[in-house]
């Protein structure tokens, strides 16, 4: 019996040191792939604004997988609305399952009320050099992307549909594709309402600055070949500012996805929009990709 048992023994203890080495390390990265969290908060530190800002950031179930381990991501950047925060995104919408199914990573900014620009009369509000620069910078050092503009694309909504545009047309070396949902893309027909003043100053003071921001009021000068994506829904206070938009590049030449539907400017409209937008961009980086 003893003797029967030691073989028995030494047959599975044989069989375990011929398992490969690779099933082995799988094995370990799925049990680690399960600890781990596909979202988190992120602190980044804005030297330009001396302060840190938070940003959550989700990355694909493949970020963890051993078969990708070398992997590297393209990247959405997705920013919110007018007294917003960098947790809505994730708060309203499934941006892990978005992550996953397109295999590109997901940051939200904390904006803030910044309106994404470089603020001239508060040097604490300076979110165009934070997000264009020092987030994109932050990212691209702490995580497994392409640092390759083709594959970097920024979205959001009103605020940030305004700040999407401005920022990639105004950093194209930056931002290969954007898009805008519900977006304020004109300003300067806003100049008393969501401390925009407060951001750029008195517009009749500074209206060469709020005009540099405007998305709409760029266009007669813009030439550019990123992919733009620009939806709006018909009952949107928006609505016939993005038309305006919309027949400005048709003007101009300037190939854009435009999408109306009905709609108002509300959550439902943009976690729906949202699948559109992360389809686009997919579609945007695999023909970087296979370029």
């Amino acid at each position: 019996m003893r003797t029967n048992r030691f073989y028995t023994v030494l047959i599975v203890i044989l069989l375990a040191m011929a398992v490969p080495a690779s099933n082995m390390c799988m094995a370990a990265g799925q049990a680690a792939s399960e600890e781990v969290t596909l979202t988190r908060v992120v602190k980044v530190h804005s030297a330009k604004m001396g302060r840190d800002i938070l940003n959550t950031v989700v990355v694909p179930e493949q970020y963890y997988d051993p078969d990708f381990q070398e992997e590297q991501f393209p990247v959405m950047y997705l920013l919110h609305g007018y007294d917003g925060d960098y947790r809505n995104w994730s708060d309203k919408a499934s941006l892990e399952a978005l992550a996953s199914t397109y295999s590109m990573i997901i940051v939200c900014p904390d904006g803030q009320d910044s309106w994404y620009v470089d603020s001239p009369v508060d040097p604490k509000m300076q979110f165009e050099t934070y997000v264009a620069d020092e987030l994109v910078t932050f990212v691209d050092d702490h995580y497994r992307t392409i640092p390759d503009p083709k594959l970097r694309a920024i979205t959001g909504l009103s605020m940030g549909g305004h700040g999407a545009l401005s920022l990639a047309l105004r950093h194209p070396d930056v931002f290969g594709s954007c898009g805008s949902m519900s977006g304020c893309v004109d300003i300067t027909q806003c100049a008393d309402k969501w401390k925009i003043a407060k951001r750029l100053g008195d517009y009749a003071q500074n209206k060469a600055e709020w005009e540099s921001h405007s998305v709409l009021l760029m266009v007669p000068t813009l030439s550019t070949t990123q992919n733009i994506i620009i939806d709006d829904g018909t009952g949107d206070v928006f609505y016939e500012m993005n038309l305006q938009l919309h027949k400005a590049l048709l003007e101009r030449k300037i190939a854009h996805d435009f999408t109306i539907r009905p709609g108002a400017h509300t959550w439902d409209y943009w976690v729906n929009s949202l699948d559109y937008h992360a389809l686009f961009f997919s579609k945007c980086f695999d023909k970087a990709f296979d370029d």
